[in-house]
């Protein structure tokens, strides 16, 4: 499942692409919007929240209604393209995607005469709303760890609520996108290897909640405009991206112990189905 750093630079290539432009085509391949005409609505931004990207548009000029929102949400295999290009980089996200999976296809004709392709590939959330009601689709999130707003009021609410599960095993918590939002499967695994902590203890467990939500803005942050996360800082030569995500069976980057792959319940957050995570017992404290 795309990772809030993810989510946020394709909004910024979508946006870049579509804002202030008119819609020329628009096909939104889901049931319930199947016969939906936006054809001459401005796309006036693209925008993420947390996971979800919200695609506001204007009413044409001449025409009377609301703004709407396109809210989509890529889940675990959905991908957008602009102009046949994936917005993710990927080996397998390179590869292009079956004709029959697109859900959503927009094109978009600007001022100067330029057009734009936007296509979204297996998502599996598309909803028209009013922009106004937005919070029907993204309200229930917790703060954004990518927000523009981020600062000392969404940091010590993320703070409090991380704290507020005390006794839910850190792991669990962290992909419950209601605490904060922006958290995926890979940055859970490297922010408990990170604080030295196994995923399978309690948040109580945590001597600082805010030094981990802080650890968490930063490298989302620090990612957000690049094709290739990185959480050890790029100090470790070819292939040294990430401490132990998809390193099981490999040495520790730290200890030179055995990085293990573990299954986690999910059971009330995003994805209740079983999810893979990576440890190191030595350095997570799960040998002593």
């Amino acid at each position: 499942m795309p990772e809030g750093d993810t989510v946020h630079r394709q909004c910024r290539i979508l946006h870049e692409a579509l804002a202030g432009a008119t819609l020329t085509r628009c096909e939104l391949r889901v049931p319930r919007l199947a016969d939906t005409d936006l054809r001459g609505w401005r796309v006036r931004e693209v925008v993420p929240r947390g996971k979800h990207l919200l695609l506001r548009l204007l009413p044409p000029a001449d025409g009377a209604g609301e703004p709407l929102t396109l809210h989509s949400h890529l889940m675990m295999d959905g991908i957008w393209f602009v102009d046949d290009k994936p917005l993710i980089s990927s080996d397998t996200s390179r590869a292009r995607r079956p004709a029959h999976t697109a859900r959503v296809i927009l094109e978009a004709r600007h001022d100067d005469g330029r057009v734009a392709r936007a296509t979204g590939y297996e998502i599996k959330q598309v909803h028209l709303l009013r922009t106004a009601e937005e919070d029907s689709e993204v309200g229930h999130l917790g703060p954004d760890l990518l927000s523009p707003a981020w600062g000392p009021a969404l940091r010590e609410q993320a703070a409090a609520n991380l704290a507020a599960q005390a006794d839910l095993p850190l792991g669990q918590v962290l992909l419950d996108q209601r605490v904060m939002a922006g958290v995926g499967n890979i940055y859970r695994s490297e922010l408990c290897f990170l604080q030295r902590i196994s995923p399978f203890a309690p948040v109580s467990a945590l001597s600082d909640p805010g030094a981990l939500v802080d650890l968490a803005h930063r490298l989302l942050d620090l990612n957000k405009d690049r094709s290739v996360r990185v959480t050890t800082g790029g100090m470790m030569g070819r292939g040294g991206d990430l401490w132990v995500y998809g390193r099981a069976g490999q040495p520790c980057r730290r200890c030179r112990g055995r990085v293990e792959r573990r299954m986690m319940a999910q059971p009330d957050v995003e994805g209740a189905q079983p999810r893979v995570v990576f440890v190191c017992p030595r350095c997570q404290g799960e040998s002593r």
